[in-house]
């Protein structure tokens, strides 16, 4: 082929790079995230929420050598918690701020290309600061969720409003904090509110439009929709749930989806019924078999992505009673022995193995210490109860109606709370960011009340040991064993991230982004950030180079509800800030 042949090539082959990039994200692009380094498309680093990069370039020996790129601050009085993930398309770094804001950062320098603040109305209710975990891309637009129980697509150019539509009415107690989830054209979302009485939902939306495709409320009794038309019941009236009590049951999607394309399924998770106090929803109802399961309530759901029909159920605690949310995250892998399986590690302590065809319970261990609520979990995956140590039923009796108060662990901020755990497909360990913590906690009367908190209990946290609470752990998903853990004398509430260079990331309250030894443990680097760390890590490759972000910036639930905890936090520094990192070429080879 002569030079000029050559050129026209080249000049054709750009063009269409230039026209693919100018097309925006495909679904394609979306399904391939996990594999292509130059971007990070998806929450998670991939649908299957492993947050594994096969890029090794940054590996063991020269993570000493990380030195920061740029700095971003999100600026000005709204700071709070920052648990954001970062999306990275087209030389664009895409960041959602607390007070649900959106900014589109230039990745060769840290400046800002636009903002989008969403400009919330009086009178939002949200339970655990004011936080939002990140943005979705799709086609030419960027998707984030809104405290006021909203979705908005907006012009990834330019950062103006596309469409803009309610999820749920903010004054109910519904609030909207994860990032959305798109699938084959669709926006998947979630909603928040647990505490308030509210109804989990999953909903689906077109993503050029915003118009619904169908929603699905996951407590029994609820009436789905398909297409603008009532579709099917979720479950069975009355099944599971005595009288009206499932009108307001609670089940809050809080912390969205997964999606796995071998199977073509959602999962998502669902929070904890309402109210906490166990005995008042089950008034009247036996207990026997699972006539108090309060369905589908603190479970995992697989969901048709088409339909939004329920496929499968696993309810991690029936009965629940100690506000152990079912939401974490569910991520996909393959076991020692090649069986494509889930991974959950739940707030209740229990780390979970399901299989990936139907749900169906394998395995379960305890992931953090002295589990008081339950004694293990049998060969169904239903919890052994210890029926001593959940909270009693109010007393009407005394003056002030409290019931009897127990001491149970994990406490209600859980063994691990949203903060997302990483796999890495090269250990076949998953690195969970879990706490060490119990609570007094004890029922109260309470009756519903349309946007006032639907509790029925009170509580306070405490840590079990002096020396420390949080803990990262590298655990083995097929015997349960801790490999190694890192003690953190905060709580972990940030995210952790794996790649093929043999490294784990995460950040803590102290204000420390740190990485370490996939396979021992041992701290290689760190970096202080100069506020504590809460939010999501990426890594990708940029001009030849392995890049490494987070945002950092203290807050989230911990110091809002954290009780004794929270006096060991109550000194940190709040912040707003994007520090990204990289390997300079010339380091990469150096030890």
């Amino acid at each position: 082929m002569n030079r000029f042949v050559l050129a026209a090539v080249l000049a054709i082959s750009c063009g269409w790079a230039l026209g693919d990039a100018q097309a925006g994200v495909t679904e394609e692009d979306l399904r391939a995230d996990q594999q292509t380094v130059g971007d990070v498309l998806t929450n998670g680093m991939g649908r299957n929420l492993q947050r594994f990069s096969p890029l090794e370039t940054l590996n063991r020996d020269n993570v000493k050598n990380l030195v920061p790129a740029w700095a971003f601050s999100l600026g000005g009085e709204k700071q709070r918690g920052q648990e954001s993930q970062p999306i990275v398309y087209d030389g664009v770094m895409y960041i959602t701020g607390s007070y649900s804001r959106l900014y589109a950062i230039d990745i060769h320098t840290g400046k800002e290309l636009w903002q989008y603040d969403a400009r919330l109305p009086e009178g939002i209710l949200p339970c655990c600061d004011v936080i939002n975990r990140g943005a979705a891309i799709y086609g030419d637009n960027i998707y984030f969720g809104t405290l006021d129980a909203r979705i908005v697509a907006l012009d990834r150019k330019t950062g103006d409003v596309v469409w803009n539509k309610k999820i749920a009415n903010y004054k109910e107690g519904y609030s909207y904090t994860a990032a959305p989830l798109i699938v084959n054209g669709l926006v998947i979302t979630g909603n928040s509110g647990g505490e308030f009485g509210i109804v989990g939902e999953v909903q689906a939306r077109d993503a050029e439009t915003g118009e619904l495709v169908w929603t699905r409320p996951v407590i029994e009794g609820h009436m789905g929709t398909l297409n603008g038309e009532p579709s099917t019941m979720t479950g069975e009236l009355n099944a599971t749930w005595p009288g009206d009590m499932w009108k307001t049951g609670g089940g809050a999607t809080w912390l969205g989806g997964s999606y796995d394309a071998d199977t073509d399924t959602l999962i998502f998770g669902t929070g904890n019924p309402a109210p906490w106090n166990s005995h008042l929803r089950n008034a009247g109802t036996p207990v026997e078999g699972n006539k108090g399961d309060n369905l589908y309530a603190a479970s995992r759901l697989g969901i048709d992505p088409k339909t939004g029909e329920i496929k499968w159920h696993f309810q991690s605690t029936p009965r629940e009673g100690w506000d152990f949310d079912g939401v974490n995250e569910v991520v996909g892998f393959v076991d020692k022995d090649g069986n494509k399986r889930y991974a959950t590690a739940d707030r209740n302590g229990f780390f979970y193995i399901l299989n990936r065809e139907d749900g169906k319970f394998v395995a379960a261990y305890p992931f953090v210490k002295d589990i008081s609520w339950a004694s293990g979990i049998d060969e169904t995956g239903r919890p052994i109860y210890n029926e001593q140590n959940r909270p009693g039923a109010p007393d009407t009796a005394s003056e002030d109606g409290k019931g009897q108060q127990v001491f149970s662990v994990p406490s209600f901020l859980g063994g691990k709370n949203w903060m997302p755990m990483a796999y890495s497909q090269q250990t076949g360990l998953f690195y969970v960011p879990s706490n060490e913590w119990g609570m007094d906690i004890w029922n109260e009367p309470i009756s519903y009340k349309k946007g006032a908190a639907y509790l029925g209990a009170g509580f306070t946290i405490k840590p079990l040991f002096e020396s420390y609470i949080g803990s990262l752990k590298a655990m083995d998903p097929n015997t349960g064993e801790v490999k190694w853990e890192y003690k953190n004398s905060a709580p972990l509430w940030g995210g952790v991230m794996s790649t093929a260079g043999g490294l784990v990331f995460t950040g803590n309250p102290e204000g420390e982004f740190m990485a370490f030894d996939a396979e021992t443990g041992d701290k290689l680097w760190s970096f202080q950030t100069g506020s504590g760390i809460v939010g999501q890590p990426i890594t990708w490759e940029q001009d030849g180079e392995q890049y490494v972000s987070v945002i950092s910036g203290w807050g989230g639930a911990v110091p809002l509800w954290g009780g004794e905890v929270a006096k060991r936090v109550n000194y940190l520094n709040q912040g707003g800030t994007v520090w990204t990192f990289r390997l300079p070429k010339q380091m990469a080879d150096a030890k």
